[in-house]
């Protein structure tokens, strides 16, 4: 495996970063914390073109080359989950109900390390933009920042970003040209009935019955009026109503995910829920109010971008380890926003045999940071390379 040796060198000090920022995990918009830390490593690496506050807590930070040339972005997510982290490490989090459960501090890392990397060589043309993005897991700080201009501002003509995948072996590289990762939308339907004695059900106007058959009528959307090769998953994932054995209530709410990777698909998904929900609701003598929010679109790689970032993880980690024909995923990622206002490229890095992304148990890989960082670094130094 090919790591840069000056990466190898400080891959302690990497660790000691990413553990400082796993035990102070931040959620969403507000990860001013975890950006103060950052900016802070930046300025020890001699990077001075920093802004912040972008989509509340993000940064960019440009490394200059040598000698004229384009600006190629590399994005790091910095937003932890609201999970209870139960691993057990020295590092684990120390605040309530927040972990990095996804890998974020490793992302983070790798990218600091890259950036302390460029900035010592310099060895590349024109100019690298470090984009340190929070609320990926949501609302899309990735949308907030393109939609703040960070493309347009700094001249970014291709962008790059990693995520750690657990399971894939240590230092594995996996993506595919076209879409990798699904667009998600989420539903909402309040159903309003006429509460009442149970004992007397002919009095009310049930809507724990209308819940029942609305969502068993929203499975057949999937089995009978989606093409069976056009991929798409509706989960109706939580239904809250009722508070006693003998009251039949009043309200009751359905809330789902729509994951799909045709916008047209998404289309119709939308319609055909309306039609349910109405159809489903005279039945059965209630009311209901669908509330659609429309979420991330599809992540799609770019064909000549995800061929040249291949090549380049090759470098890192040999032929053998890179695979480029990655089954896409109903999973979602807001980089989705970056990919259509550039082209560029999304890839898996393995860290090895782990708890799983999103589980209470999960830590990064720390011996994976070295290899990310080498990636990103070489990845800009063979995109400008300096004549």
């Amino acid at each position: 495996m090919a790591v840069i040796n000056r990466i190898a060198g400080f891959a302690d000090e990497m660790a000691v970063w990413r553990r400082h920022l796993h035990t102070r995990p931040e959620i969403g918009f507000d990860c001013h914390e975890t950006a103060a830390y950052v900016v802070e490593q930046l300025r020890s690496f001699g990077i001075t073109q920093i802004e912040t506050g972008i989509a509340t807590s993000g940064i960019v930070a440009i490394i200059e080359g040598h000698g004229e040339g384009p600006t190629i972005g590399l994005r790091a997510d910095i937003d932890a989950l609201p999970i209870t982290e139960t691993t057990g490490a020295d590092w684990s989090s120390q605040i309530n109900g927040a972990m990095h459960a996804c890998g974020h501090d490793g992302h983070t890392t790798m990218l600091l390390g890259a950036a302390r990397y460029l900035a010592e060589t310099r060895n590349f043309r024109g100019r690298v933009a470090l984009i340190f993005q929070p609320a990926e897991e949501g609302p899309g700080g990735g949308r907030v920042m393109v939609e703040e201009g960070v493309m347009d501002r700094y001249d970014i003509g291709e962008v790059y970003a990693l995520h750690t995948m657990p399971g894939l072996p240590l230092g594995a590289f996996s993506t595919t040209p076209g879409p990798i990762m699904a667009a998600v939308d989420t539903f909402h339907i309040d159903v309003t009935g006429r509460g009442g004695h149970a004992a007397f059900p002919h009095q009310t106007a049930d809507p724990v019955v209308a819940c029942c058959g609305i969502v068993q009528a929203i499975q057949t959307i999937v089995s009978r009026n989606n093409y069976a090769l056009d991929d798409l998953v509706i989960s109706v994932t939580q239904i809250h109503t009722g508070s006693a054995e003998n009251i039949v209530p009043e309200m009751a709410y359905i809330n789902g995910t729509i994951r799909c990777f045709d916008n047209d698909l998404r289309d119709f998904v939308k319609v055909r829920l309306e039609e349910i929900v109405a159809g489903q609701a005279a039945s059965y003598g209630v009311s209901a109010e669908l509330r659609i929010e429309v979420g991330y679109p599809p992540t799609v790689n770019h064909a000549a971008q995800t061929e040249f970032a291949a090549g380049v993880a090759r470098e890192i980690s040999g032929e053998e380890a890179v695979a480029t024909d990655r089954t896409r995923e109903m999973g979602a990622e807001d980089f989705a926003y970056m990919l259509n206002a550039r082209p560029g490229a999304y890839l898996f890095l393995g860290q090895g045999e782990a708890a799983g992304l999103h589980h209470p148990k999960f830590d990064f890989n720390d011996d994976a940071a070295p290899i990310g960082a080498s990636f990103f670094a070489r990845l800009v130094e063979r995109a400008q390379p300096v004549e």
